[in-house]
C-alpha cells in the first residue's frame, strides 16, 4: 500500500513543485483515502512532505535565479510566527470541519488560478511598499489556514504574489521559499502528536524530494505558465469533488 501511496503522491507533487506549492492540498487527501487518521497521520506527513518539495524546488529556483529574496524575508517571518498557531487550532477543530474548509481552499485555488491563466506576464516587476505590507498580512493569514489544515499556505501564497505583479515563475520561485519556511514551522507544532510509521515517513520523502526536482526543472526551464495553470485547476476540481461525496 505504501508503494501506491508514494506513486500517487509523487505524480501530484511534479505538478506542485511546477507551482511553487508544496502538495500538501493532495497529499492529505491521498493519505485519507489510504485509511490514515487525519490528525495524527495525515496532517503532518502532508505539511512534512510539503516543507520537503518546496525546500527542493527552492533549490533549482534559486540556482535560475528566479527567487526575490530581498522582497521576501517580511513574508516568511509572518509565515515563521503564524504557522505554529495554526496546528495548535488545529487540535481543537473537529475533524469534518477541517475536511470542509480543506475543499473549501481547494476550490478557491481552482477558481483563482483558472480566472488567471489567461492574463499576458507582467513585462516589469516593481511590487510598492503597500504591497509587500498586503503580502505580508496574506501571507500570515495562508500560514496559519495552511498550518491548521495540514499545508504549507502556497494555495493563497502562489496567487497573491501574480497579484502583487510577479511573473508566474518568479511567483513560484518566491512561494517555494516562503512555503518552504511556513511548512518547517507548521510541521514543528504537530511532529510532538505525529504517529505515522518511519517507513512511510521515509519513502514518501524520497519519493517528493525527486518530484520536486523534476517538477521544478520543467517549470523554470520548460513550462509554458498558461497550460500548469489550466492543468492545476482541472485536478484541484476533481480532488475537491471527491472529497466532498463522502461527507455530504
Amino acid at each position: 500500500m505504501i508503494a501506491l501511496v508514494a506513486v500517487l503522491i509523487f505524480l501530484v507533487s511534479t505538478v506542485f513543485a511546477m507551482l511553487g506549492m508544496g502538495g500538501g492540498m493532495l497529499h492529505v487527501p491521498i493519505l485519507l483515502w489510504f485509511g490514515y487518521p487525519l490528525k495524527t497521520v495525515a496532517q503532518p506527513v502532508g505539511i512534512l512532505l510539503n516543507g520537503i518539495t518546496t525546500l527542493v524546488a527552492l533549490v533549482v529556483y534559486a540556482r535560475n535565479r528566479l527567487v526575490d529574496w530581498k522582497g521576501s524575508w517580511g513574508m516568511a517571518a509572518a509565515a515563521l510566527l503564524a504557522a505554529p498557531l495554526g496546528s495548535i487550532v488545529a487540535r481543537m477543530v473537529a475533524d469534518r470541519l477541517l475536511i470542509i474548509l480543506l475543499v473549501l481552499m481547494i476550490f478557491f485555488a481552482a477558481i483563482r488560478t483558472l480566472l488567471t491563466a489567461h492574463k499576458a506576464e507582467p513585462e516589469k516587476f516593481a511590487p510598492s511598499r503597500m504591497r509587500q505590507v498586503l503580502g505580508t498580512i496574506v501571507v500570515a493569514f495562508a500560514a496559519f489556514l495552511g498550518a491548521m489544515l495540514g499545508l504549507g499556505g502556497g494555495t493563497l501564497i502562489s496567487p497573491m504574489l501574480m497579484w502583487m505583479g510577479y511573473p508566474t515563475k518568479k511567483a513560484v520561485a518566491t512561494s517555494a521559499f516562503v512555503v518552504t519556511v511556513s511548512s518547517a514551522s507548521g510541521f514543528a507544532g504537530r511532529v510532538g502528536h505525529m504517529a505515522a510509521s518511519w517507513e512511510l515517513i521515509l519513502v514518501l520523502s524520497l519519493a517528493v524530494m525527486l518530484a520536486a526536482w523534476l517538477g521544478s526543472w520543467v517549470m523554470a526551464t520548460r513550462a509554458k505558465p498558461k497550460w500548469v495553470k489550466y492543468g492545476y485547476s482541472l485536478l484541484l476540481v476533481g480532488v475537491g469533488i471527491k472529497l466532498l461525496i463522502p461527507i455530504l
